[in-house]
């Protein structure tokens, strides 16, 4: 594990069970090489780069203005870039190296969105970022509930609907994003599912449990009120358990590092639209 306390930092700022996930996540990061200028692909408002990395990304890219300008108070990143991840408006070959951090699976265009990531990478860049995978439904608590009830159409609505409260438009498997990845030039390297059921009954039943942070959110522009040691001391505790060994089989969640090996041709939609 990494000298900094991810979980410890994640809490003092977000519900505890988003705070649990993006500690997870974080850690996976500090063994991996980012060679600079890097692309974070949807940034949102930079708190998961600004506790997970030491030096400021050089472009932080995202289609929301709201997230956009508190990303800009964290001053996590050089340059900050409002646009849609199908259209990047950078130049071919730019950058060294990109990740998106539990990204790609709430873009429903993600095959423009990936073919965009190849055109601005440099031949040999490595391209990191993580989705939830078919296991994501398959053991939700909820859902596992119902279906050994017999109450399987309802299973599989509660399957639906947690998926639409996740803003998840994708939960592929590794195959869906290799034949993705492979035909845009990328070679998966590796790849691992993190998340076991344990960790993802923590997500589910946050969203849930967590409605006090969201209204506090609303009010306050703050998720915790009060983010000091005494107040984080017992979630903690609870949950740290579930950082110390997050990979797994059953993972609901999987990681992928890619690397862009050679530069296939692909048309930028800036220049349909320059003609």
């Amino acid at each position: 594990m990494p000298d900094k306390d991810f979980l410890s930092l994640h809490l003092r700022d977000l519900p505890y069970f988003r705070a649990l996930i993006r500690a997870v996540e974080a850690s996976f990061y500090q063994a991996l090489n980012l060679p600079a200028p890097t692309l974070d692909v949807g940034c949102g408002d930079g708190h998961f780069a600004s506790l997970t990395f030491e030096r400021k990304i050089e472009v932080g890219l995202d289609p929301w203005h709201g997230p956009i300008h508190e990303a800009r108070r964290r001053g996590c990143y050089r340059l900050l870039v409002g646009a849609e991840g199908g259209v990047m408006p950078f130049p071919d070959g730019y950058f060294a190296s990109a990740f998106s951090n539990s990204v790609l699976e709430h873009i429903p265009h993600v095959e423009q969105v990936l073919a965009e990531i190849a055109r601005v990478l440099k031949p040999g860049a490595p391209f990191y970022f993580c989705v939830p995978n078919p296991n994501f439904t398959a053991y939700l608590s909820v859902a596992r509930f119902l279906a050994r009830l017999k109450l399987n159409k309802l299973s599989q609505n509660y399957c639906t609907f947690f998926n639409r409260i996740s803003r998840h438009y994708h939960c592929d498997g590794t195959e869906s994003w290799e034949k993705h990845l492979t035909s845009l030039g990328f070679t998966v390297e590796d790849w691992w599912h993190y998340y076991p059921p344990p960790a993802l009954a923590v997500l589910e039943w946050g969203h849930y449990l967590g409605l006090p942070s969201l209204i506090t959110k609303k009010i306050f522009g703050r998720w915790i009120i009060a983010p000091f040691r005494w107040n984080i001391f017992f979630l903690y505790h609870l949950l740290k358990k579930h950082v110390k060994d997050p990979r797994s089989a059953m993972g609901a969640y999987t990681f992928y590092i890619a690397t862009l090996h050679k530069t296939p041709v692909i048309a930028s939609p800036m220049d349909e639209c320059t003609g």
